[in-house]
């Protein structure tokens, strides 16, 4: 077996021999990569944060947000272009740290870096800040006198490792809000932060010390202590357990931006399911089924299928299995541990229970020994998650107002709808789901591809990493007495 080491994380102000290092074994085939991750002491995670504090007041505040674009914009285009040494080093090495397919990966980031480019970045600002100008200095408010947004001194990011490359979201939140920013590696995806935080660093020298990423096991012992002391605000990703347990690390004066796991899904209309248009809705929503596996947050569990339309939702179903089974041959799905193994199983077995036992479940359709799985049913059934995997429930409903109460229960858990109707459909049923808790609606086969400036989870990206002062008009009436020109 080949292996190949390589060392993740970055540290400014400390050297290697300084630090311990934990490897992380990681294996494809006869491929075998070990990363290795540095694990701190308390004292210098607190050092770490005080110079990455005092680098970017110095060097990142003083900046104007259209530098910052431009610094970050000079990065990704670099990640880029596939000759670049980073964007090579994320082709070979991702796909083998994640076990997704090499080509799903290469395009997967290719979309997930164009959204961060220059006007992309500007329109990302614009989204929270109607005069991004407020970022650099005090501008007019509309009521009167003056306002100015602050980013957080010390911004702590914990990323999952879900989907490669995850951490360039937040990581990019961070700088365009002035931000000092440390982030901690996920185990499963421990190498694009480090490569990032490089690259910005080549691109523009004197950020070198405005960042730091990580690494502890797990929920951290006091490693993770002495860091989230130090910090003003803490944006943190992954399951519910995680988070509560990082919530309860933090002092009561830390702003916690917590993203737990989500809950997403489809509605095709039976306008959009007559001959021409139904084999092409189907290919759409198989690559929102394929792509990491179901892993992201934006991921379609169920889709809600019409009755009505030329294409009935059982043959819609039909058309989704064998375009996920033309998505296996071109990108196979990742290989499985064993628990994930068990649950597809429990899964599929569950499937067949409620084939066997309901009237008017058809339960599985295809090979049950595909690497996807469909299962159809004439019930519009509640939401509930799904194996992963690629796996996809098609139920069956009379009208599209039928889904809303079939979301309903899961509303602290909704975010994507994928969207296949017409355009007063498409209004009527944004209505229906941003009542019952949905925050993003797109085109089918752009649920796991969110556009630049989308309000992850309902919120907003940039505004609530900020604090804001504001200038009263008294005071620029009451200071207007004592200028040179009043005497």
């Amino acid at each position: 077996m080949n292996t190949l080491r390589v060392e993740a994380g970055y540290l400014p102000g400390l050297s290697a021999h300084e630090v311990q290092w934990q490897i992380l074994p990681f294996a494809q085939g006869d491929q075998r990569v070990e990363v290795s991750v540095p694990v701190l002491s308390p004292q210098q995670m607190r050092t770490l944060a005080e110079r990455v504090r005092r680098a970017s007041a110095q060097h990142l505040k003083t900046l104007p947000v259209s530098e910052i674009i431009s610094i970050i914009d000079r990065a990704v285009a670099r990640l880029l272009d596939p000759n670049d040494p980073y964007r090579r080093q994320a082709d070979a090495l991702l796909p083998l740290v994640s076990g997704y397919d090499a080509e799903m990966v290469r395009l997967g980031l290719t979309g997930f870096f164009k959204t961060f480019r220059a006007p992309q970045l500007h329109r990302f600002v614009v989204e929270d800040f109607a005069n991004p100008k407020v970022l650099d200095a005090f501008q007019p408010a509309a009521k009167g006198g003056a306002v100015r947004a602050y980013g957080p001194e010390l911004l702590v990011h914990s990323w999952a490792g879900n989907v490669p490359a995850l951490a360039l979201w937040s990581f990019v939140c961070g700088l365009l809000v002035k931000a000092g920013n440390i982030g901690k590696l996920p185990s499963a995806e421990p190498l694009f932060a480090g490569w990032f935080a490089r690259l910005l660093a080549e691109v523009h020298p004197p950020l070198a010390d405005c960042f730091a990423v990580v690494w502890w096991r797990g929920a951290g012992d006091e490693e993770a202590d002495a860091l989230y002391a130090q910090a003003d605000t803490v944006v943190a990703y992954g399951g519910n357990d995680s988070l509560q347990a990082i919530q309860r690390r933090l002092p009561v004066t830390t702003r916690f931006l917590p993203h737990g796991h989500k809950l997403g899904f489809g509605v095709i209309s039976a306008a959009a399911l007559d001959t021409l248009k139904a084999p092409a809705v189907a290919r759409r929503a198989a690559w929102d089924v394929m792509r990491y596996d179901q892993q992201g947050c934006y991921s379609p569990q169920v889709f809600y299928v019409q009755r009505g339309g030329q294409v009935a939702p059982r043959e819609f179903a039909g058309y989704l299995a064998g375009e996920l089974a033309n998505l296996q041959r071109r990108y196979p799905r990742r290989a499985l541990d064993l628990a994930e193994s068990v649950s597809l199983a429990k899964w599929r077995q569950s499937i067949e229970w409620s084939a066997a036992a309901q009237r008017g479940v058809d339960g599985l359709i295809g090979d049950h020994e595909a690497q996807w799985s469909v299962a159809y049913t004439d019930d519009a059934q509640p939401l509930s998650p799904s194996a992963l995997q690629r796996t996809i429930v098609v139920a069956a409903i009379d009208v599209l107002e039928d889904v809303g109460p079939a979301v309903q229960e899961r509303s602290a858990l909704l975010q994507t709808a994928g969207i296949a109707a017409t355009p007063e459909e498409l209004y009527c049923l944004a209505e229906q789901l941003g009542a019952v808790g949905v925050t993003r609606i797109s085109a089918m086969g752009s649920m796991s591809m969110p556009e630049a400036g989308w309000h992850h989870d309902g919120r907003f990206n940039l505004l609530d990493l900020v604090r804001v002062a504001e200038i009263e008009q008294s005071a620029e009436a009451a200071a207007e007495p004592f200028a040179p020109y009043e005497t």
